[in-house]
Order: structure tokens, then C-alpha cells, then sequence
């Protein structure tokens, strides 16, 4: 069954898209996508037997985004220590989708880039996953790794910043 997250993110990738209708059936569950005049209308989710799990992937975002507003005050009490470092980055590499960010390509291989790597415009600095597939983010700048702003495993919106570059 699909969470609500993850069809938040079919209707924003729809919506960007040039894709006027869109299906998608599963285990009895069938979600059905139409644009009309530029907007994205849902028709309502068809499910067998499967109503009442239903409310719960609606209470696990709720759930999740508390414990990352509890992060966030975290990384904002280690910024005093990063604002000293804020001037020795001048480029940040950004998220171009939604998704989950993950250092590495797989859980028992090393991350792509550490802080203090050395970066060319092609190399893959990241994976972002969104509706599983996974996508290789390349740096698109040269330079130096100053700081990786993202947990392994971490959402992220389009546009977040993920990495600080110290360009050469």
C-alpha cells in the first residue's frame, strides 16, 4: 500500500510533468491521476479490505516530523561551531527532488564523499530516492567538501541544501 508520502510525491512529480493521466494498482489498491486546466485531481483510492491500516501511514508522517523538528534545534546548536567555518564554503550543492538522502550506494559500502573530499562537476556525491528509484546527484561544482548539512537516511525537499563546496 502506498503511504501518503509517497503520493504526495506522484502528485508533485505529476504536476511538474508532462503527463496528463497517471494509474497505479497494487494489491487491490488503485490510485488514478487526471490534470485538468494545469492542476493534478486525484479520483479516490479504490481498496480491499485494506481501509482500516489506512489511517496509520497517515499517522507515521506525523509522527516522523516531530522527531525531525527535534533534530533541527540539534543541528542549530551545532551551527555556533559551523558559523565559524559558514565563510569557507561559497557554493552548496541542492537536493533537485524529493525524496531520501542517502550517503552511500549501498548500506555496507563507504559514503560517496566525506568532508575534506576534493569534488569535480561529474562526480556523484549522493543518492536521493524518490518513489524507489535512485538517483545519482552529481556536484555540478569543483572543490572541497566543507560540510554535509544531511543525515544518511534524512528526507529531503527540492532545493534543500545537502553539501557546503569550498570552490577551487
Amino acid at each position: 500500500m502506498l503511504k501518503v508520502q509517497e503520493i504526495r510525491e506522484i502528485i508533485k512529480l505529476i504536476d511538474k510533468s508532462n503527463i496528463d493521466e497517471f494509474c497505479y494498482e497494487s494489491d487491490g489498491t488503485k490510485v488514478s491521476m487526471k490534470k485538468q486546466q494545469g492542476q493534478v485531481v486525484t479520483e479516490p483510492v479504490q481498496v480491499q479490505e485494506t481501509a482500516k491500516p489506512q489511517p496509520a501511514p497517515q499517522q507515521e508522517p506525523t509522527a516522523k516530523e516531530p522527531v525531525q523538528q527535534k533534530e533541527e534545534p540539534a543541528q542549530k546548536q551545532e551551527s555556533p561551531e559551523t558559523e565559524q567555518g559558514s565563510s569557507d564554503y561559497d557554493q552548496e550543492i541542492t537536493s533537485p527532488m524529493v525524496g531520501t538522502f542517502y550517503q552511500s550506494p549501498s548500506p555496507e559500502e563507504g559514503p560517496y564523499v566525506q568532508e575534506g573530499d576534493q569534488v569535480k562537476e561529474d562526480s556523484v556525491v549522493c543518492i536521493v530516492e524518490a518513489m524507489k528509484l535512485f538517483n545519482e546527484i552529481e556536484a555540478e561544482v569543483s572543490g572541497e567538501i566543507v560540510e554535509i548539512l544531511v543525515k544518511d537516511g534524512e528526507l529531503v525537499e527540492y532545493g534543500q541544501p545537502l553539501f557546503r563546496v569550498k570552490s577551487k
